[in-house]
């Protein structure tokens, strides 16, 4: 398994220490490679193991100094720096910045006054009413800490996109029926579709931020009210923080583009800007040519974050320093970007990949788009563990606007307990009626007949090779053994005559296992030799392959196919969770099997 998640998290908690000692700047530079070391393809400990220091540091945004801490700590087990901070400050850092109010700077001031070091300790000073004594604390701060902390005990994951985006529907459904809302979008990751997300952000324009304040907090979906000012406010709604900000109809589109985010982008999109004398912030574009500076800026890409200097309740105006020189653009996104000499960047690519200057080249991909795709690849039926017939299988299809759809129920064999898994018989048995179903069915659905059969730990796949000839579509997935590095396995399926598609190749479950590690270039080298696609897995707890390792995969000349591993109907909605994660690994509809008709699809599979 993959040491980057271990070691990104190990330097969060360096940028938590340095933020709680007020150091300028350092603090952002460690989180922006943590963000860098947990998206990258490669293993740090590969990277280590054959280039050592030097290696590490070719990973986006790891210095050299980072790439010393971060061999250190695969050599020696401990980072000595951080061992030092926990030394000097021994508090829970993750878990007490998990409470809403509660940041670096406020765990050290906690620590320092009052011992705190645990969310136990919190919550007793809290109730204590030690926390208002505080320099800087007062009695509102205490209630708001000692309310959140329960809160926090819960919800220290991070959100599935599935959960989240819906949530972030409703809430962009409650504005639009305002009268006196012009516009209103999702921003933050989940504008750019991450497979996990924060809180809920969402912007708003109008002339009266106020009003639409009020009319937020009285939504009658919102369980709670966490705060509302005069432009900002905060709700729970399903035990999500929804955070809105409302902002003047002629900034909404210099607003979106800098909270969409990424900080990376924006940081590479605003040096664009510099290098032209120009100033990009929430604001708008402004010509500082007269000037002589940029003028201040922050990297936020979350819409509850204050202004730099705004006061904290959103109320009040920004320092006219941030509107400094002739504003150029602002009102639509769609105008910053051309403010600056580049194409509109879709906010799935905003992620510092190169797209900035592809966006200047006039070369940005044709994303694949939901419409682009024709048919899904990989569902269940009754057979095994999923809900609907054969026929109420195809009937859903055709009923979605389907063109074509494969049953793949799962062979028995590795990771399949329960009596879930069909032997070989019953396989045959199942081949006769889904053949039976698609002579009959009256919708106009073409039907393969096809299975998931499982990838052993050696790579073999558990069918009999006369039976998965017979049919149409072979699906191999891993489902047991997913630590360590699972490339050779995947390879040696790859390699199987038989096999068409490896489904969710790592295994990963987001937020409960990080599947096994993969050579993602040696996996799509091999998928692009031998005719195989790899599989994104749409189901929002898999979104397996990662964006990263799909745009790794196009290049390599890999065929992707979006699949939504139904188990019912109405999973055929997950499609759009897989195609977004298609868009971020940059994918053109040619780039995906299923955006092609049934007649190139069976072609792709006989091949």
């Amino acid at each position: 398994m993959s040491r980057n998640d271990e070691v990104a998290t190990l330097l969060e908690e360096i940028a938590d220490h340095l933020e709680a000692r007020d150091v300028d700047y350092k603090h952002k530079s460690y989180r922006r490679a943590a963000d860098s070391v947990r998206a990258h393809t490669v293993a740090v400990e590969t990277l280590h193991a054959e280039g050592g220091e030097d290696a590490l540091a070719e990973i986006d945004d790891v210095g050299d100094a980072i790439a010393a801490k971060t061999a250190e700590y695969l050599e020696e087990g401990a980072i000595g720096e951080l061992e030092e901070f926990r030394e000097e400050m021994p508090v829970e850092m993750d878990a007490l910045t998990a409470v809403e109010g509660v940041g670096p700077r406020t765990v050290a001031s906690l620590y320092e006054a009052l011992g705190v070091e645990t969310l136990d300790d919190l919550e007793a000073a809290a109730e204590a009413g030690e926390v208002r004594e505080v320099g800087g604390f007062g009695a509102k701060t205490e209630e708001n800490i000692a309310e959140n902390i329960p809160f926090a005990r819960e919800s220290r994951k991070r959100s599935l996109l599935g959960e989240a985006r819906p949530t972030a529907e409703r809430a962009l459904s409650f504005l639009d029926a305002r009268p006196i809302v012009e516009q209103a979008d999702v921003a933050g990751s989940l504008r750019r579709w991450r497979p996990t997300i924060g809180d809920v952000d969402v912007l708003a324009a109008s002339d009266d931020g106020a009003a639409v304040v009020d009319a937020f907090a009285e939504w009658d979906a919102a369980d709670d009210i966490i705060e509302a000012g005069t432009r900002k406010a905060s709700v729970r709604v399903d035990g999500l923080r929804v955070d809105l900000r409302v902002v003047v109809p002629a900034e909404f589109g210099a607003a979106i583009q800098y909270f969409t985010g990424s900080k990376a982008h924006n940081l590479e999109f605003r040096n664009r800007a510099i290098d032209r004398e120009l100033k990009v912030n929430e604001y708008g574009v402004f010509d500082v040519s007269e000037l002589g500076s940029d003028g201040p800026s922050d990297e936020s890409d979350d819409v509850s974050e204050l202004d730099p200097d705004g006061p904290s309740d959103g109320s009040g105006d920004p320092d006219e320093s941030q509107r400094a020189g002739e504003r150029v653009a602002g009102e639509t996104e769609a105008g910053v970007y051309e403010a600056v000499g580049t194409e509109w960047v879709p906010p799935e690519l905003r992620e510092n990949r190169g797209e900035v200057a592809a966006a200047a080249d006039d070369a940005l991909p044709e994303l694949v788009t939901t419409a682009d795709v024709a048919g899904d690849l990989h569902c269940h039926t009754a057979w095994s563990d999923g809900e609907p017939t054969i026929a109420g299988l195809v009937e859903a299809a055709a009923d979605f606007g389907h063109d074509y759809v494969a049953v793949t129920d799962h062979a028995t064999g590795p990771g399949m307990v329960g009596g879930v898994g069909l032997d070989d018989e019953t396989l045959r048995e199942q081949l006769a009626e889904v053949r039976d179903v698609a002579a009959d069915v009256d919708a106009d659905v073409e039907v393969f007949a096809g299975v998931e059969a499982n990838i052993g730990a050696d790579g073999s796949v558990s069918v009999a090779n006369d039976l998965l000839a017979a049919l149409d579509c072979v699906v191999a997935s891993p489902h047991s053994g997913l630590d360590g590095d699972g490339t050779d396995r995947l390879v040696a399926a790859i390699e199987h005559p038989e096999v068409d598609v490896v489904g969710h190749p790592t295994g990963r479950l987001l937020n409960q296992r990080p599947g096994h590690d993969i050579d993602v270039e040696a996996v799509a080298e091999a998928a692009a030799d031998e005719g195989v696609a790899l599989e994104i897995n749409a189901n929002p707890n898999r979104l397996d392959l990662r964006s990263s390792y799909v745009k790794v995969a196009v290049e390599a000349g890999a065929t992707i196919v979006i699949n939504t591993d139904a188990h019912r109907p109405g999973s055929f909605e997950y499609i759009r969770y897989g195609v977004h994660t298609a868009r971020r690994g940059w994918c053109e509809p040619d780039d995906v099997l299923n955006c092609r008709d049934a007649d190139d699809v069976r072609a792709f599979l006989e091949a």
